[in-house]
């Protein structure tokens, strides 16, 4: 049998699934493929696990113990685009509808053949890429972003941002109108050693929010979510 080019190692897949013997199958077909994998057996502890970890991709199962997978996928899509690819014996076509329409971005029926999957999930993980690849342009007649160019100017003058500045507007700019969790912030900006560095971020936040006027009581472009991480508010025209 020919095998599949390895992916990266960097590429996180997160398993949401409860069934034991699906997350080992899944598990095993991934790491061969070098893939990083974590796994969660419901909802919550996966919605969790992406928030303080993050992923490439997610293998989402619809029939979960504790809440419906549909309802797992509204939750995450309310601060993440990361695909989704949704794992279910479920065949109706209404289903599938409902699940795409929600924001999956592929449909999976069990029993399901690894190689046809692994090819799914190589098609999303270069569509992925792709999109991060297209140079990001933010424009609302006030603030002008050109991510391609890292160019940020207020009010028409150029802003002279410290490189941790610019790689936070970056991100939130990225993300624009979900919320971006503050373990999500110190892994992407400090690493991982610093997750409990939690004051990093407050203190980041506010230099940025100085050095574009914003006000943290009525913000324009940079909303505080209490307890869960920030959100930039696009105004773009």
């Amino acid at each position: 049998m020919m095998a599949i080019e390895p992916s990266s190692s960097q590429t996180r897949i997160l398993i949401i699934d409860d069934e034991p013997q699906i997350r080992r199958l899944l598990d095993i077909s991934l790491r061969a493929q070098g893939y990083e994998v974590r796994q969660a057996e419901d909802g919550h502890s996966g919605l969790q696990s992406l928030a303080q970890d993050n992923a490439d991709l997610i293998l989402l199962d619809i029939g979960l113990p504790d809440m419906d997978g549909h309802q797992v996928l509204k939750q995450l899509r309310e601060w993440s685009a990361v695909p989704v690819i949704m794992l279910t014996v479920r065949d109706a076509e209404t289903e599938k509808v409902a699940a795409l329409d929600a924001g999956a971005n592929d449909y999976v029926t069990k029993p399901f053949g690894t190689r046809e999957l692994m090819a799914r999930i190589r098609v999303l993980l270069r569509h992925s890429d792709t999109q991060k690849s297209v140079a990001t342009v933010y424009d609302d007649g006030v603030l002008h972003i050109d991510l391609g160019r890292r160019d940020v100017l207020l009010r028409g003058e150029r802003l002279q941002l410290a490189r941790k500045e610019y790689a936070l507007l970056a991100l939130l700019v990225k993300n624009s109108d979900r919320v971006v969790t503050q373990p999500q912030i110190l892994r992407e900006i400090w690493g991982k050693a610093h997750d409990d560095d939690l004051h990093y971020v407050r203190v980041l936040v506010g230099k940025l929010r100085q050095r574009l006027g914003d006000n943290a009581a009525s913000p324009r472009w940079l909303a505080t979510e209490p307890g869960v991480g920030l959100r930039f508010i696009s105004q773009a025209l």
